[in-house]
């Protein structure tokens, strides 16, 4: 069995608050790109692990590996109810780059919550994974349906969000990490942004861009660009491609995104960038509000 974990593209993140336990608050329009890893799982006695794909030697196969947490985690569910662990052969084919703000480790950790819940027919109703999902992550909730949300809190609460035009996405990334706990220990703890009331719809994908450039920002983005400057080149140069409606970083970093209205125009983009940046990861794609997660038999 089969599951895609689709790269995780904050729209906006607006920080609005901090909680007594230290966690952010954040507002934040979450979209899918049908870009990213691949979750594969086949019956076995043992759980175990493999790793391949462009990015998978920059992984490894521990007690901190996302994909084995969230495996460990439904086994323990599993046990509690059957008195048996079952096991599986998983594979992570890691196409998304490390530590680079598109939930990429979430995402694979989501995939295999849906794989093995199917592999293992644990039939766990929705609100029992989502809890389990965010004992993983805070990103990991929105990971699971892999749907357009509007994210609050600190992950956990996942609302319906706006009506969503055909939309394109260029992605590049730098090729070098960013910890998130950096990126949030760089910015000024005080400064914190109001929420967003969203439209309830956006007319085309340049009303989505005018709306996203007009009301809303990224707030980790000007404490990711001082430990990592680059991200400021990368998103001048993604605004300045032709036909590139709006162009931001997404979540702490390091990658960047542009909107377009089309296909053609996107990968055409995408092409004249990694011509330019050859030492970029680059990858174009389409937006996608309505998938449910990829499976497949």
């Amino acid at each position: 069995m089969r599951e895609a974990a689709n790269a995780k593209i904050n729209l906006f993140l607006h920080v609005t608050g901090r909680r007594p336990d230290g966690y952010h608050t954040l507002q934040s329009l979450v979209v899918f790109a049908d870009i990213g890893d691949t979750v594969t799982a086949e019956p076995s006695r043992m759980l175990s692990l493999s790793l391949d794909g462009p990015f998978g030697d920059l992984l490894e196969v521990s007690e901190d590996n996302l994909v084995l947490r969230a495996a460990l985690a439904l086994q323990d569910i599993v046990y509690a109810r059957r008195g048996e662990r079952p096991g599986a052969a998983l594979l992570l084919t890691k196409r998304l780059p490390v530590a680079s703000g598109i939930g990429g480790g979430s995402a694979d950790a989501a995939a295999t919550l849906r794989v093995l819940n199917r592999l293992w027919k644990v039939d766990l109703p929705d609100q029992e994974m989502e809890t389990l999902a965010l004992r993983l992550g805070a990103d990991v909730p929105v990971c699971l349906a892999s749907r357009t949300r509007v994210m609050s809190g600190i992950g956990e609460h996942l609302d319906e969000a706006p009506s969503l035009p055909p939309v394109w996405i260029v992605l590049a990334n730098p090729l070098r990490g960013l910890e998130t706990r950096g990126v949030f220990a760089a910015r000024d703890a005080k400064a914190i942004s109001p929420a967003v009331t969203l439209p309830q719809t956006f007319a085309s994908a340049a009303a989505l861009a005018d709306w996203l450039s007009a009301e809303t920002r990224n707030d980790l983005s000007a404490p990711a660009m001082s430990l990592m400057p680059e991200i400021g080149r990368m998103e001048n140069t993604l605004r300045a491609l032709p036909g590139a409606l709006h162009a931001r970083m997404s979540g702490s970093g390091a990658t960047c995104f542009a909107l377009f209205t089309d296909r053609s125009t996107a990968t055409d983009a995408a092409r004249r960038l990694r011509a330019a940046e050859s030492g970029w990861w680059v990858e174009a794609g389409e937006l996608n509000h309505t998938a449910s997660g990829g499976a497949s038999p």
